[in-house]
């Protein structure tokens, strides 16, 4: 990474890629495929030959059940397919060949439509949630423009009473040849030019943005001047059998009054603390 905030940073484009399909027209017209899918829609599309189901949850939960033909490659900390550790810093992104190499073996082009599943149920389901922005992030970095986060997860797949299998997908492993988003990044000093200048949004909980808490991997409490909060779990209704994204006019009403309604073209730059909770606020 390129200095401290550029791990954090980088959460944001997926915030900027949703927030523009939003507002502006023209931006929602490059994908072909909303950020954020339901259930229903998945279970339409889910013939599409260029449609790869991307299920993050562990191997185990995986093989009691999954959505037919969605192939496995697990979201785990510290490390995985996804993160790894450097410089003692947890959810870094894996080296370009590394990574490629993933997306190789799981059959995914940078022309492909990934759909993520993960899990939204149980006391670490906001974990689990931001897990999943945290992957459609990684895919967009990589190349990959048609990346979507299925809503509920596989909760709420089985929930409504869709078709499970238990049966391995086999991806068809291909060369991956896309080009990395290096724009995505922003380094600690870039970040104190723009202060005053681009919209800065913290995703972190509200104790923590106003410094009452200190997380243990800060150096100090606060945040960043001019920052804005808007903390990640008021994106989400929590459910004993699903969790899924509010309702998106609501989030819409939510962004516009934390930040105004944003132009095309303004630069807006997401942080939270390790690269998690930044994530699931850089959907909308």
């Amino acid at each position: 990474m390129k200095g401290e905030f550029a791990k954090l940073t980088v959460l944001g484009v997926f915030l900027v890629v949703m927030m523009a399909s939003i507002f502006v027209p023209s931006a929602q017209a490059q994908r072909e495929i909303d950020p954020i899918v339901s259930a229903d829609w998945l279970g339409v599309n889910i013939v599409d030959p260029n449609l790869v189901i991307l299920d993050i949850r562990s191997a185990e939960e995986y093989a009691k059940g999954h959505i037919p033909g969605a192939i496995n490659v697990p979201f785990e900390v510290p490390v995985s397919a996804w993160i790894v550790m450097k410089d003692g810093l947890l959810l870094e992104l894996p080296p370009a060949e590394e990574l490629f190499n993933t997306l190789g073996k799981a059959g995914i082009t940078k022309d492909s439509k990934v759909v993520i599943v993960g899990r939204t149920t149980d006391p670490m389901a906001p974990y689990a949630m931001a897990n999943a922005t945290r992957v459609a992030i990684t895919l967009i970095y990589a190349g990959v423009k048609n990346v979507a986060i299925l809503d509920g997860g596989f909760d709420r797949w089985k929930w409504e009473g869709k078709a499970v299998s238990k049966v391995k997908a086999v991806p068809k492993p291909v060369k991956y040849e896309g080009s990395l988003r290096n724009d995505m990044f922003i380094t600690k000093d870039e970040v104190k030019e723009k202060i005053g200048k681009a919209i800065i949004i913290d995703g972190r909980d509200p104790d923590v943005y106003f410094g009452v808490k200190v997380e243990p991997w800060a150096p100090r409490p606060g945040h960043i001047p001019t920052a804005k909060n808007l903390p990640t779990p008021w994106l989400w209704n929590l459910t004993k059998d699903y969790g899924m994204y509010k309702d998106t006019e609501l989030i819409k009403e939510m962004v516009k009054e934390l930040i105004g309604e944003p132009s095309q073209g303004k630069e807006i730059i997401v942080y939270c603390g390790v690269g998690g909770m930044g994530a699931p606020c850089g959907i909308f």
